[in-house]
């Protein structure tokens, strides 16, 4: 329980990270982190550091495909949470 704990932990504040790192690197037009590695984060159980990122820093808000998917990549997450879980106990 305490290494999932870590894990979701550590995970959504890289996320959210990134997409702090992404909208600083669109503004000054630089390299940027590709969208398949920000979905590949949610995917992964960082869905909540994506959503919070994309609320804060005002990015990606524009494109309905993270409008849409990363709410129900949140879902999906909470849902194997869910299901995890009750597995372990």
């Amino acid at each position: 329980m305490k290494i999932l704990t870590c894990y979701l932990l550590i995970l959504n504040f890289l996320s959210f990270i990134l997409m702090m790192i992404d909208k600083k690197r669109a503004i000054h037009h630089k390299w940027r982190i590709s969208e398949k590695a920000l979905f590949f984060c949610a995917f992964l159980g960082g869905s909540l550091g994506i959503g919070l990122g994309m609320l804060l820093f005002h990015h990606k808000t524009k494109k309905w495909y993270f409008i849409l998917g990363i709410p129900i990549l949140f879902i999906t997450n909470l849902i194997f949470l869910y299901l995890i879980l009750q597995i372990n106990f």
